[in-house]
């Protein structure tokens, strides 16, 4: 039997780094084995769900990358990336869990007390043959010997997470559950339930927690924990998706920048570490900008486009050969894609705002000269393109007896205003000579508005 599994997270706001981690894992299980992934959302807490909440989830899935293959037809904004599937929703199926609940209670498994629905548990210790914590075995705590049963379904009608949770498994045919550590000490309960309905339950997986630095448990108030922080940082979801792969789980070659496709074949449950694993940012910092320096320029282009969108920036402006060359001189620069509006605006205006404390050092009047005599040898170049420009400078500098750096410097602040960026001969080549010239013209104007004998 092919495997079947599932995320099943509650919509509470925002979606945590290890809600998101124990997504990609089932998702990864999946593609790995040929499987289905399901998606389904657990909203019986009517007072805590909301589609707000909800689309957070989805939004955040289909940002990774991480398609469900199934669920109710749906036209909607929770639909799936594949075939207009949209997740399951507990809510939707209240109908079964009443169902389900009545099953147990006519086989004598399950009994009505003070307005409750109380599963009767058994008393016996249960094994769990864990497929990474290995064989744990629960015995009762006192309190549960003197009374072991527990309630599945309180005095409003409404099913608990033990009841809602092993149905919707039985009846979606799931065959592993791979879900956080923290979840072990349900799975008694849960084995229970499965047995009472006459099935076997699924292979049971319980992967490590992550941990903050400090080695402290991540909890939803922490740095860094909420997956929009990293979506609104400009992280590549390809550079998180690795990442979070490798907290808990690494390849047999030990190797850690990945391709989802190179992920999903290596991935497998033997190799889920047992031990937590620690979040550590500046191994994160690291991943993400190896696979933003490699990865096709069509990939960057599209990651980049929201964030300059959403500075101001409208690249539509200018043509695809411009805008792929212009964000091309950037690639190896930036680590985050919220940096790059900063680093790359000068390509997409018209007018250049300079750094004020830089335009004091270098728009001055010594520099005036060098100015001009450079704007003409950049009107006399025959070939506009940035090996004739850098030998350019090398021979003008040669000729006005400076170091090279003493011309770069001011070129610089007169074609971007700003004092770094991408390398100044190649970013000129991208503007072109008309638009190099007329900045050096700009400059040159304020420099000599500034000191009216020059």
């Amino acid at each position: 039997m092919s495997c079947r599994v599932r995320f099943a997270p509650s919509p509470t706001g925002f979606l945590h780094i290890g809600g998101a981690r124990t997504a990609l894992f089932n998702w990864l299980y999946a593609r790995h084995m040929g499987g289905c992934f399901v998606l389904r959302i657990e909203d019986t807490d009517a007072a805590r769900s909301t589609q707000e909440a909800v689309d957070v989830i989805t939004e955040g899935l289909r940002w990774l990358g991480l398609d469900w293959d199934e669920g109710p037809v749906s036209g909607d904004a929770t639909q799936g990336s594949k075939g207009g599937h949209g997740p399951y929703f507990q809510s939707q199926r209240q109908a079964i869990y009443q169902r389900r609940a009545r099953e147990l209670i006519d086989k004598g498994l399950a009994y009505e007390q003070d307005g409750v629905v109380r599963f009767r548990m058994e008393r016996e210790p249960v094994v769990i043959d864990d497929l990474v914590v290995g064989e744990v075995r629960r015995e009762l705590t006192d309190r549960e010997a003197v009374d072991p049963n527990f309630v599945i379904v309180r005095s409003d009608g409404q099913p608990v997470f033990h009841l809602v949770n092993v149905v919707d498994d039985l009846e979606m045919g799931i065959t592993h559950v791979i879900r956080g550590e923290d979840h072990l000490s349900n799975t008694p309960k849960h084995i229970a339930l499965f047995r009472a309905f006459g099935v076997s339950p699924p292979a049971y997986a319980h992967i490590p927690l992550i941990l903050n630095s400090n080695g402290t448990k991540m909890s939803k108030r922490d740095t860094g924990a909420s997956l929009s922080s990293y979506i609104e940082a400009g992280y590549a979801p390809e550079g998180i998706v690795n990442y979070l792969s490798l907290l808990g789980w690494s390849p047999k070659d030990d190797r850690e920048v990945l391709s989802t496709e190179e992920i999903i074949r290596l991935f497998d449950l033997p190799q889920i570490h047992r031990h937590n694993a620690r979040f550590d940012v500046n191994k994160l910092h690291w991943i993400n900008y190896e696979h933003i320096r490699t990865m096709p320029q069509a990939r960057f282009n599209e990651l980049a486009r929201p964030h300059l969108l959403e500075s101001g920036i409208d690249p539509s402006r200018f043509s695809d050969d411009y805008i792929s060359a212009a964000l091309a001189t950037c690639k190896e620069k930036i680590k985050v894609f919220s940096e790059l509006p900063g680093f790359a605006d000068f390509y997409f205006t018209e007018t250049v705002h300079y750094d004020a404390e830089a335009a004091q050092k270098q728009l001055t009047e010594s520099n005036l000269p060098r100015l001009r005599r450079l704007r003409e040898a950049m009107t006399e170049l025959p070939e506009f393109n940035a090996e004739a420009i850098q030998q350019t400078f090398k021979s003008l500098a040669k000729e006005l007896g400076v170091k090279v750096g003493v011309l770069v410097h001011p070129v610089r602040l007169a074609c971007t205003g700003k004092t770094v960026g991408p390398s100044l001969y190649h970013l000129m080549e991208v503007l072109g000579r008309e638009r190099v010239l007329h900045r050096l013209e700009q400059a040159i104007a304020v420099i000599e508005k500034s000191c009216p004998t020059g």
